[in-house]
C-alpha cells in the first residue's frame, strides 16, 4: 500500500488525460478538487487489487456526462459525497474501499475525492482500462457484476437511485437523469466485495496513470524525445504495445451535444502531404482513427490519444482546436479487455461500427 502523494496527483492527472482517450472530464478540475480533499481530509492510500482483502466491500464511482459541459459546469466536490451516502443508505452497506469505474481524466481523481473522506483507500485498478462513454462498458458488467443500485448526485443536492437488472438500462436510465441534471452527474455503482474485485478489474491502472505522467515529466527535465519515452514506457506494462498512427495538423472540428454525450469527427492532415487525412470519430472518447479511403488505422477498445506535438500531454476532445499541431497515439489494451466477452460491450459494434477489431501491433 502507498500514499498519493501531491507529485502523484500531479502525474495521475497528465496520465489520466492519456488514457483517457480524448473523455472522462478534464483532469485539470479533478485535480484541483484531489487535492483540497487531500489537504483537508488527509493523506489517501492506494492499494494493489491483489492486496484487497477478500471481504471489503467496495464500490466503483466517477462522473457521467459530456466532458465539454465540466468546463462551465464546476464541480462542488461534494456530489460524489452525496451519491456515496445515497448508496450507502439504500443498500446498508459500509463501503470499505473505493475503485474508479474508468481510468481517464476527472474519473481518476473523484475516486481521491470520496476516499479521503470517508478514509479508506483506493484500489488501484479500474472497470475499463481507459475511458469509454456508456455505463455498461465495464469490464465489471462484462464478467459479472450488476450495475445496480446505481446513486446519482448533482451539485445542487439533487440526488436520484436507480434499480434495474440490465446494465444497458441502467446506463440509459442515469444518461437521462444526468441529462435532465444539466448534462453533468456523479454516480456510485458496481458494488462487489474484494474477491469479485479481483477478477473483474483492469489491474493497476491508478499506478499506470501515474507512471504515465511521470515519464512525461522525467523527459521533460532530461530534454528526451517524450513521444519515444511514452512509447517506451507502455512497452513495459501490462497494455505492451503503443505506436503514433499520424503526426500533423488538426485542421477541421466537428462536434455537438447528442443525448449527453460530445459527438463528433475531428480530422487532421499529416505533415507528410502524400499521406491521406485521418479522420478521428468521437463520443466522450476517440472511438476510431481512419484514413480517407477507409484503411484503419486504430479502433475500440484500443486507445487513440491525441497528443500536443512539443510536450506530449493529452489533448482531451473538448479542447481540440484547428491549427493544433499533434501526435496520435493508439495503444493495445491488455488481455483483460480482448476476450469475445468484452467486445460483445466494448468492441466497435457496440458503437455502431462496422470495422472489425484488429488488436493494435497484430
Amino acid at each position: 500500500m502507498a500514499i498519493i502523494t501531491e507529485q502523484d496527483i500531479d502525474d495521475l492527472a497528465v496520465g489520466a488525460a492519456v488514457l483517457g482517450t480524448g473523455g472522462g472530464g478534464d483532469p485539470y478540475i479533478g485535480k484541483l478538487l484531489a487535492k483540497a480533499a487531500i489537504e483537508k481530509y488527509g493523506p489517501v492510500d492506494l492499494i494493489a487489487l491483489d492486496a484487497v482483502p477478500d471481504g471489503t466491500a467496495v464500490a466503483a464511482c466517477g462522473a457521467m456526462g459530456a466532458p465539454t459541459i465540466l468546463i462551465e459546469k464546476i464541480p462542488s466536490g461534494e456530489e460524489g459525497d452525496l451519491a456515496l451516502e445515497t448508496y450507502e443508505d439504500h443498500t446498508g452497506i459500509d463501503v470499505g474501499a473505493i475503485i474508479p469505474f474508468e481510468a481517464g481524466g476527472i474519473n481518476s481523481m473523484i475516486p481521491i475525492v470520496l476516499a479521503a473522506k470517508k478514509r479508506v483507500p483506493v484500489i488501484d485498478a479500474d472497470g475499463m482500462g481507459r475511458a469509454f462513454p456508456q455505463l455498461e462498458m465495464e469490464t465489471f458488467n462484462v464478467y459479472g457484476v450488476p450495475a445496480s443500485p446505481v446513486a446519482v448526485a448533482d451539485e445542487r443536492g439533487n440526488r436520484v437511485l436507480i434499480e434495474t437488472e440490465d446494465a444497458a438500462k441502467a446506463e440509459w436510465l442515469a444518461r437521462g437523469v444526468t441529462i435532465r441534471m444539466g448534462g453533468q452527474a456523479y454516480i456510485v455503482n458496481y458494488g462487489m466485495d474484494g474477491a469479485t474485485a479481483k477478477r473483474v478489474s483492469v489491474p493497476a491502472t491508478m499506478s499506470l496513470a501515474i507512471g504515465i505522467g511521470r515519464t512525461l515529466r522525467e523527459a521533460a527535465a532530461g530534454h528526451l524525445d517524450p513521444v519515444r519515452a511514452l512509447v517506451d514506457f507502455f512497452a513495459g506494462t501490462h497494455y505492451g504495445h503503443a505506436e503514433i498512427i499520424t503526426s500533423g495538423k488538426v485542421c477541421d472540428v466537428a462536434r455537438k451535444e447528442e443525448n449527453g454525450w460530445s459527438v463528433g469527427i475531428a480530422t487532421i492532415e499529416p505533415f507528410d502531404t502524400s499521406k491521406p487525412k485521418v479522420k478521428i470519430r468521437i463520443q466522450n472518447e476517440n472511438l476510431v482513427a481512419e484514413e480517407e479511403g477507409g484503411r484503419v488505422l486504430a479502433i475500440v477498445p484500443d486507445l487513440i490519444t491525441v497528443l500536443d506535438i512539443d510536450t506530449a500531454e493529452a489533448i482531451t476532445t473538448e479542447r481540440l482546436r484547428y491549427g493544433q499541431r499533434v501526435n496520435v497515439l493508439a495503444v493495445r489494451v491488455p488481455p483483460i479487455m480482448r476476450t469475445p466477452e468484452a467486445l460483445a460491450v466494448f468492441g466497435p459494434a457496440a458503437f455502431g461500427l462496422s470495422q472489425a477489431y484488429r488488436p493494435l501491433g497484430s
